[in-house]
């Protein structure tokens, strides 16, 4: 029973704080120019879905793929003192193959030549 009533009471106070921060959050007035979107000060003229270069995403996507790459990278001048040296320089090699492996398919793919 008592924890029934402790229940409620929480459900209660939850409550009451969303209906406070709902009233105080409310916006008092609205103006045309509040209401407006801002572009660098300038009112659009144009639809705002401009047809985007595919370029740019695919470079964005290149760019996180051997970010991630480096980052996994970091961990193993770590390594250098804890593990053999031959079982370290395995590793390394994996990587930077991997790596240049995929700055080769992305120059065969001209992803890296930045032509419309």
């Amino acid at each position: 029973m008592l924890m029934i009533n402790i229940l409620i009471m929480i459900s209660i106070i939850s409550n009451m704080m969303m209906i406070i921060s709902i009233i105080l959050s409310k916006k008092s007035f609205k103006d045309r120019e509040k209401c407006s979107p801002f572009e660098c000060g300038f009112d659009s003229n144009s639809s705002a879905r401009i047809p985007f270069s595919l370029h740019f995403f695919l470079i964005t996507v290149i760019f996180l793929i051997f970010d991630v790459e480096i980052a996994l990278m970091f961990p193993l001048i770590n390594l250098f003192n804890m593990v053999n040296f031959i079982i370290w320089m395995k590793i390394n090699f994996f990587f930077i193959i991997i790596l240049i492996l995929g700055v080769y398919h992305e120059w065969n793919q001209n992803m890296l030549n930045w032509t419309n």
